[in-house]
């Protein structure tokens, strides 16, 4: 090797690591809020175990119902981020309150339809056929949560302003707050203490709904007064809603909103498929889904993160950097991998013991655990892809990727897996853990060929919201 060619490498190494390093400073605020809010369903996932294994099985038969409903919407509003960090980048600050007016506009209508739809479940828990203590605590967690939605599409929205705007330690704040706030409500709701009635798993939806409201009113305080944000005060630069500006939002939202929809109703169609094999079951599904959501908080942080800087190098021209960024994610994700797959296998005995006193969900979780261990590397791999993809404003044919990877090649073969000996193996509960493996499998390696692939158009204008 050549002088010149060590000092070359010597150069590249250095800037890779000098973006690494960006990276987890715009990530690792994103990660705690990222955390903040999963602890959220992680203390209800406890709190409503150790108060009984039906108030379990209802608030997981919840959350399996409104959290891919959730994420069609937030991920609608996640447009935002890469739209208003692409405007900084190339320096258009008067176009960003407009598009976070649009973002208000759809968070509106978004929360209309979710309370709609989650305060009139009981035709789905009808067709689950649960028993009907199990399904009167679904209904009612969800029922109490549904007020809980204008303040966390708010949130959102607003999110798409402060980290654009690379300030990404504003949400992780009031998402600590939030958190602050739903801990001890949910222990007086679900016990019934100072007098309060016992709700058990009833009391978890009404506590995250206050919780929302009181981190809501707080950043909306903040940024009302902070100085920071008094060249985007939001009253003083209201704007009408523009068609063209919304449908611009929408075009670039609804994939991110549709793909992460995919992906996370696998989760939810599994407890749903799953619930007639009894609460036990579907309690244990619960606990794994809720230990493998927290430990893809980290991967996906650094994933809004990459969405955050890409955007960014996009908008200021430099392209060759962005490219740079993206591809080198892919082993910075490989890495972690190695970090949550063997925890997630050596401590799967104590994680199960957290969550619930019960031999039998227990047993069902610790099973359950080693596969969700060895499906991390996938996972960790097709995230950083999709998230680099998104801030080249890519987010069509991801979307496509995942739809065919999940509920083309996933969900049938799980199918096959937990209820009949097609394939020669009669898998049970452990056969959509498997599935998933096989389908988060083929998305990351699709979605590494398109992020190697892509090539942004010539005369495309990420910045400027013009395609």
């Amino acid at each position: 090797m050549t002088h010149v060619d060590s000092t070359a490498n010597r150069s590249l190494i250095a800037r890779l690591f000098s973006e690494w390093k960006t990276l987890f400073i715009l990530g690792g605020p994103i990660a705690v809020a990222q955390l903040a809010q999963m602890a959220n369903g992680v203390i209800d996932t406890i709190m409503s175990g150790h108060y009984s294994a039906r108030d379990l099985a209802g608030v997981g038969i919840g959350n399996s119902l409104w959290v891919p409903l959730f994420l069609l919407f937030s991920g609608t509003l996640a447009a935002l981020q890469p739209i208003v960090s692409g405007y900084r980048g190339a320096a258009e600050y008067p176009k960003i309150m407009p598009s976070i007016w649009q973002g208000i506009y759809i968070a509106m209508a978004a929360s209309a339809i979710m309370i709609l739809l989650l305060t009139n479940v009981h035709p789905v828990l009808e067709l689950l056929k649960l028993d009907a203590e199990t399904a009167r605590i679904a209904q009612g967690y969800l029922s109490a949560f549904a007020w809980g939605v204008p303040p966390i599409l708010f949130t959102l929205t607003m999110r798409g302003l402060t980290d654009g705007l690379g300030h990404t330690r504003v949400i992780m704040v009031f998402s600590v707050l939030n958190t602050l706030i739903n801990l001890p409500l949910n222990y007086i709701l679900i016990y019934g203490k100072f007098g309060l009635p016992e709700l058990g798993g009833v009391g978890c939806g009404w506590a995250t709904a206050i919780a929302n409201w009181g981190a809501a009113i707080a950043l909306m305080i903040y940024l009302n007064r902070s100085k920071t944000y008094s060249r985007f005060h939001l009253l003083s630069e209201w704007v009408k809603p523009r068609w063209q500006d919304i449908r611009y939002i929408l075009q670039l939202g609804i994939p991110i909103g549709f793909t992460m929809f995919i992906e996370v109703s696998m989760f939810s169609i599994i407890a749903l498929f799953l619930a007639p094999l009894g609460p036990e079951v579907v309690a244990g599904h619960q606990i794994v889904l809720n230990i493998t959501s927290l430990t893809f908080m980290i991967p996906l942080s650094l994933g809004m993160a990459l969405t955050l800087r890409v955007s960014y190098l996009v908008g200021a021209d430099a392209m060759a950097k962005a490219r740079l960024v993206a591809r080198s994610s892919l082993l910075l994700a490989f890495g972690l991998s190695c970090i949550s797959a063997p925890m997630l296998y050596f401590g799967r005995d104590m994680i199960a013991a957290l969550y619930t006193s019960d031999a039998t969900v227990q047993g069902i979780a610790i099973h359950l655990l080693m596969f969700a261990a060895i499906f991390q590397v996938a996972d960790v791999i097709q995230v950083s892809a999709i998230n680099a993809l998104r801030g080249y404003r890519d987010t069509r044919i991801p979307m496509l990727i995942m739809l065919v990877s999940f509920w083309g090649i996933c969900l049938p073969l799980g199918y096959v897996l937990t209820f009949t000996d097609l394939l020669g193996y009669k898998a049970g509960a452990a056969g959509f853990w498997i599935a998933l493996i096989v389908g988060l499998t083929c998305a990351s390696i699709l979605l590494t060929y398109r992020l190697f692939r892509f090539r942004l158009p010539v005369h495309s204008h990420a910045a400027t919201g013009q395609v």
